[in-house]
């Protein structure tokens, strides 16, 4: 086959460091679309870009040319440094050091999509911690809860 083609649609989620809440209302939509910017500019199409108070998920197409790991290293350090510049609450923010990436089946996109776009209301239910168990459940994931949150 002379021609490679890829079409892989990736669930990124990942916490600030402590879970601490800097994602409130006066940086979340700029703090969003950097982060899609930020996809863009790897080639990789952003689908939504969403998040609540302590964490963000990404829903994009994984583009050919990136790995995963550089994508989310990228994300991370610019938008770290980014977020930085915009006033004193923000001078100590800071990304967890892991991530969770989960394929989406392209028949479910409408479904994550929508999970993303109501974060707001669906963590009045669920903590950050109970909806990323549930992720690592759904896709069958061994962990040990330690390293999970440290």
């Amino acid at each position: 086959m002379p021609q490679s083609l890829v079409y892989n649609y990736i669930h990124i989620t990942f916490s600030t460091k402590d879970r601490h809440p800097f994602i409130d209302k006066n940086i979340s939509n700029e703090l969003f679309g950097y982060l899609a910017g930020i996809c863009k500019n790897k080639e990789c199409k952003p689908i939504i870009v969403g998040g609540h108070k302590d964490h963000v998920h990404i829903l994009c197409l994984l583009s050919q040319k990136i790995a995963l790991m550089k994508l989310i290293e990228q994300i991370k350090s610019h938008s770290s440094k980014w977020i930085k510049t915009k006033g004193k609450h923000y001078q100590n923010f800071y990304w967890q050091k892991g991530y969770g990436a989960f394929s989406v089946n392209p028949t479910e996109i409408g479904i994550v999509e929508e999970d993303i776009r109501n974060q707001e209301k669906h963590h009045e239910k669920k903590s950050f911690k109970d909806e990323y168990r549930a992720f690592l459940k759904k896709y069958k994931i061994d962990y040990n809860e330690k390293y999970v949150w440290d």
